[in-house]
């Protein structure tokens, strides 16, 4: 028997999802503006050893990921739904592991500081796992139809925006101390660790009660199939997945956008601290980033019919890349026209940003209709890991760059400037990175990503008459 009712979603059913991404980005935020200097300058740990560290958290989230999405398949649904329950019992060791990770314990040895930033790091990551693979697969059971599910993206997209406001604008404001002055007279700022975790502890109490209003606020809609005992296959579910091109494609998308975001996010961090001596700045970038949403969001589900979302996206990508690509090139020292150009460039993320839940979505409805299972856990899962991976590319790729343009945490952090060939390096890295890795993001949605607009009509077609003959579990 089928749920009387899977669409026809209110507001207060957009609010409540958005309130999910937001209450997970007041602290996951963090990570991409300042867990690398963090660690670099209030830890004093090597650069290196932080890429060794990074690689450790993935090998482990390689099987942590898969098995908690395949766990969540796998087990029945209570009452109160198959995904919810989750997010919100989780949400609490979710935030007292945020607060642990930006934790300084005086007077402790490097090794030890390395040693905290392991097991801190990695707790985070496994809380995070549990809280937003239920989250990321919860919009397919609030509603079926494709238009609302764009919408619920749209408003997950807000809600990240929202919640990643405190770090990147407000904490930038509050968490540097003045350390000294270079020979220009420039003021030189360093991170002060202690503020640091204050906010960090305040963001997470916060974060709690958001998760809180999430859970009240959403209801799942679309109810799930019923599985005989023994018939899930976590193994049989990735392979399938592994076979569908979209799927694929749409999981490198993921995977280049969060590094994309990852690193432009802890490169500007030092780009405005030390390049261009005006960390408070660095709120502006965000502003620059996710302002251009509120051009779009009015007009976007007409112009996802009118040209589609693969279109856009992929056009949407290119655009930024060049607009990277002319930063690179014009090598500008007024950190306004920076902006300028980091506006442009938010122009063009848009569209994948906004959009791409609605296509992982899209990419898992398309799994439901090659194999008549839908596995939205595993399916999340594996691109929750791709994403994971994307991170590790950003940090990885980073702390080797700053190995290689020779940077010196110490000499920030003692309040001198760095050299100008230092500085000019740091500049290369935050802008011609940015444009080959969206670069890379166009190029995949473009000539990879085959659900166009033509083929997503045949496949909602498909879905439908797969689901017309679905044996559900009576809610």
């Amino acid at each position: 028997m089928k749920n009387a009712l899977t669409h026809g979603i209110k507001i207060k059913d957009k609010i409540g999802y958005a309130l999910g991404d937001m209450g997970g980005l007041l602290t996951f935020s963090l990570i991409g503006a300042f867990q690398n200097k963090f660690y670099t300058d209030v830890l004093n740990i090597d650069p290196a050893k932080i890429v060794v560290l990074i690689l450790v958290a993935r090998i482990w989230d390689a099987i942590n990921d898969p098995l908690w999405g395949a766990f969540i398949d796998s087990r029945k649904p209570t009452k109160q739904g198959k995904f919810r329950p989750y997010i919100f019992w989780f949400s609490i060791p979710l935030a007292v592991s945020a607060v642990l990770m930006f934790t300084v314990i005086p007077n402790l040895s490097q090794a030890k500081y390395l040693l905290f930033a392991y097991i801190t790091y990695i707790l985070y990551g496994m809380m995070y796992t549990a809280v937003n693979i239920p989250y990321g697969s919860l919009a397919s059971v609030i509603t079926d139809d494709e238009k609302e599910r764009s919408s619920l993206s749209m408003w997950r997209s807000i809600g990240a925006g929202v919640g990643g406001l405190p770090g990147t604008i407000l904490l930038p404001m509050i968490v540097y101390t003045t350390t000294g002055t270079d020979a220009s007279g420039a003021v030189i700022k360093t991170l002060d660790g202690n503020k640091f975790t204050a906010c960090v502890a305040v963001l997470a109490v916060l974060s709690v009660l958001i998760f809180f209003c999430h859970y009240k606020m959403t209801k799942e809609r679309v109810a799930p199939l019923q599985k005989e005992k023994g018939d899930y296959s976590v193994f049989k579910s990735i392979r399938d997945l592994a076979h569908n091109r979209s799927f694929v494609f749409l999981c490198l998308v993921s995977m280049m956008l969060i590094a994309f975001q990852f690193y432009y996010q802890s490169t500007f961090t030092y780009l405005f601290t030390d390049y261009f001596h005006k960390p408070g700045l660095y709120a502006m970038v965000t502003v620059c980033t996710y302002l251009p949403m509120a051009i779009f969001i009015p007009v976007m589900n007409k112009l996802i019919d009118k040209f589609g979302k693969k279109e856009l996206c992929g056009f949407g990508m290119a655009f930024a890349a060049l607009t990277s690509l002319i930063l690179f090139v014009i090598k500008t020292d007024n950190p306004y026209v920076f902006l300028a150009f980091t506006f442009l460039s938010g122009l063009g993320q848009t569209f994948l940003v906004l959009e791409v839940w609605a296509l992982v979505m899209d990419v898992i409805d398309m799994h439901e209709v090659r194999t008549h299972r839908r596995e939205e856990g595993t399916g999340y899962a594996v691109v929750s890991f791709a994403r994971k991976l994307g991170q590790t590319l950003a940090g990885v790729g980073l702390n080797a760059l700053l190995a290689l343009i020779d940077y010196d945490a110490y000499a920030s952090k003692a309040g001198h400037a760095l050299s100008e060939q230092v500085m000019n390096r740091l500049y290369d890295i935050s802008t011609l990175v940015p444009a080959i890795v969206l670069g890379i993001c166009a190029l995949l949605l473009i000539f990879g990503y085959d659900l166009s607009k033509s083929k997503l009509k045949v496949m909602r077609k498909e879905l439908s008459e797969v689901r017309a003959n679905e044996k559900t579990v009576e809610q």
